[in-house]
Parts: C-alpha cells; sequence; structure tokens
C-alpha cells in the first residue's frame, strides 16, 4: 500500500476536467477499434499523472528562498528583471527552473510575502529550456514584497507545448512559503530573481522540488561570498 501511496497523489482542480475529457474520449476509441482504446488508457494515465498534486514539506526557517516548481535548474546568472515588475534595470541574480512534461506542474510561493503585483504578458512558445525563453514566451509576473521590505521576481513562462498559465492569486495576498498559486500546463519554465547580495545555491543541472528544495539563503554567508565574486 505504501509503494501505491507513494505513486498516487491528489489531482489538482484544472486537471480535473482534461483527465474527463480524455476518459470520454477512451470510451470512444474502444468502441471504434480496441487497439486505440487502449491508447487512450495510456494517454489519460498519463494527463492524470501530469496535474498530480502531491504534498509537500516546506522548510519554516526565514530567510530561506524555496524552489516554486519541479524541474531541473538550467540557469543561475545575473539578468535584469522584466520591466513589469518594477524591480528596476540593474542585473540580479536569477534562477531558472525548467519543467518537462514529466515533472509535477503546480507552482508554489517561494517566500512569505505580500504580492505587490501581478503582470501578464503574451508572446511566443518557444522551447521554455531556451534562455531566450524569459524575454520572448508568454509570462506571468509577480513581484513579492516580504515583511522587511525586501521584493524578488518570480516569473510563470510558457513552454513549447504549454498553452496556458493559471495563477489563481491576486495582488494584497499575503502567503506562505510553499502555498501553491498557481500552475503551467504541458512544459514550462519559472524564473526567481532574487534580490541583489543573494546568489543561488543550486547548481545548473541540479534538479529542485517545489516547496522543499532551498534556492537560496539571506543570512548565507556562502550565498554573500559568491555574490561579491560573480
Amino acid at each position: 500500500m505504501a509503494s501505491i501511496r507513494s505513486v498516487l497523489h491528489p489531482l489538482h482542480r484544472e486537471g480535473v476536467k482534461f483527465v474527463a475529457l480524455f476518459a470520454i474520449a477512451t470510451l470512444i476509441l474502444f468502441l471504434i477499434w480496441r487497439p486505440l482504446g487502449w491508447l487512450g488508457v495510456v494517454l489519460t494515465v498519463w494527463c492524470a499523472y501530469f496535474f498530480r498534486d502531491p504534498p509537500r514539506a516546506t522548510p519554516s526557517r526565514d530567510g530561506l528562498v524555496i524552489s516554486p516548481a519541479d524541474g531541473k535548474v538550467v540557469d543561475t546568472s545575473l539578468a535584469v528583471p522584466p520591466a513589469e515588475l518594477g524591480l528596476g534595470e540593474a542585473p540580479r541574480p536569477r534562477i531558472s527552473i525548467f519543467m518537462s512534461v514529466f515533472d509535477v506542474h503546480v507552482n508554489r510561493m517561494p517566500v512569505t510575502a505580500t504580492i505587490d503585483r501581478i503582470s501578464y504578458r503574451p508572446g511566443k512558445f518557444l522551447n521554455a529550456a531556451d534562455d531566450k525563453a524569459s524575454d520572448d514566451n508568454e509570462r506571468n509576473s509577480l513581484r513579492l514584497v516580504l515583511d522587511d521590505g525586501r521584493d524578488l521576481g518570480v516569473v510563470q513562462i510558457a513552454g513549447l507545448v504549454a498553452r496556458r498559465i493559471v495563477c489563481d492569486v491576486g495582488p494584497g495576498q499575503k502567503l506562505t512559503a510553499g502555498t501553491r498559486f498557481g500552475i503551467i500546463r504541458f512544459g514550462s519554465r519559472l524564473d526567481v530573481y532574487l534580490p541583489e547580495g543573494v546568489a543561488p545555491l543550486v547548481a545548473v543541472g541540479q534538479r529542485a522540488i517545489a516547496g522543499e528544495t532551498v534556492l537560496a539563503d539571506f543570512a548565507s554567508t556562502e550565498g554573500a561570498r559568491l555574490a561579491t565574486v560573480g
């Protein structure tokens, strides 16, 4: 039973209608030709797997920046935040996480903060692993303000096959780290823009888990040293 529970997870509400549509299509395919029906079963199971929403244990210490997404870290460089965030034109440490179609796509708050603004911008649907996706792709940007006045940006970016960014929160809301705030359908990317002087504690190629992996630590002397060296 424990092994079954490790695979079966609750379904995000965004996925309910898709799983239902896949299931209906599967029944129709069985009526047309049984092998097609079994293909429909495989696709229905995959759809349910894609929209899984597993529970996460989020570190609660102040000052930690937690990964907002599952996936592979593809960039930890300095970059200018999107203008709509209002974070200025100076480059900031940016951590980019690529979510493949096999990763959990539920997005979680990286810190306990108030949502200062949210800005949606239409765009292209380039491969989300490509660095140009941060500038050119459809995106939804959130500016988060901590109690001490520091701010950071979180940007949901559509990918090659993603066609919908869902954001379930609004400006003025204060949310704790690890809280679910949205989902992106079918392959995408999340960028986190850290405050100046706070360096990433993850490396390119590393796997991140939303709500659990520590991306940075405001109190880390290692982070401050790396920021100075960079």
